[in-house]
């Protein structure tokens, strides 16, 4: 699987996160899986749109190139770059969300208190150490470009999520 897809399927899941992410703590229903799937899907319609602000980026990029062999290479590598540290703060992302799902209620919110609620503050760090790693891995100024266009739109998934449907529940 090329690079890219994963980086599309691994922003699509964090929308979905980022829509749940909008909505938790805003119920005292004890019932409310559909309320959070409802959610999660906001999430995911907003941030699939929002991805494809990256996509055209690249798209722009390697059209107006000389050389779009040599722009697809660089991209190519930045991605990869741009994922290994993405991937490492989605495995801790991804165990903490299972506590939080699956553990007695205590230990779940516990789960999110201190695993959860941290990390959500640190994604900006994430997606800055994802940059830093396109470049590092021999992606250039062009894999920063779509990065940093990648990264941006992923972060307003959540607070557009929240604007949109959350803005008024107390």
């Amino acid at each position: 699987m090329r690079p890219a897809a994963l980086l599309a399927l691994l922003g699509l899941v964090d929308a979905a996160f980022s829509g749940f992410r909008a909505y938790a703590g805003r119920d005292a229903r004890i019932r409310k899986q559909r309320a959070i799937a409802r959610a999660a899907l906001r999430g995911l319609a907003v941030g699939a749109v929002a991805l494809l602000a990256p996509v055209l980026a690249a798209s722009c990029l390697l059209l107006a190139t000389p050389d779009p062999a040599r722009t697809y290479a660089a991209l190519t590598a930045g991605a990869i770059g741009y994922l290994l540290p993405l991937a490492g703060y989605a495995v801790v992302v991804m165990l903490s969300l299972a506590a939080y799902f699956w553990l007695p209620f205590r230990a779940g919110t516990l789960a999110m208190v201190v695993g959860l609620g941290p990390l959500t503050l640190l994604r900006p760090l994430a997606v800055a150490a994802a940059c830093t790693g396109a470049v590092l891995n021999g992606g250039g100024g062009r894999s920063l470009l779509v990065g940093v266009v990648a990264g941006a739109a992923v972060l307003c998934v959540g607070p557009a999520v929240h604007r949109r449907w959350y803005s008024t529940v107390q």
